[in-house]
């Protein structure tokens, strides 16, 4: 799996204002801005994220990913 391919997993079902993955293949880091955060809590953000992977998280192709999520408010504070 690409750093390409994970963003576009995410960003087909959760749209983003802001998406950014890197990482080695194994091992990712994301910046996600999403108004679908609005209201949640931290867990229920990842949760959601985790959600838009389904069963690659399970069949090890996308084996660790660490995540910052961002409301756009949360996200232009942040600037």
């Amino acid at each position: 799996m690409t750093a390409d391919q994970l963003e576009t997993l995410i960003a087909e079902q959760l749209p983003c204002q802001h998406l950014s993955v890197e990482g080695d293949g194994r091992h990712w880091y994301a910046t996600i801005v999403s108004t679908q955060f609005e209201g949640l809590r931290l867990i229920q953000r990842h949760q959601k994220v985790y959600a838009t992977l389904g069963q690659k998280m399970h069949t090890d192709e996308v084996h660790a990913l660490s995540m910052k999520t961002y409301t756009p408010n949360e996200w232009a504070q942040q600037a």
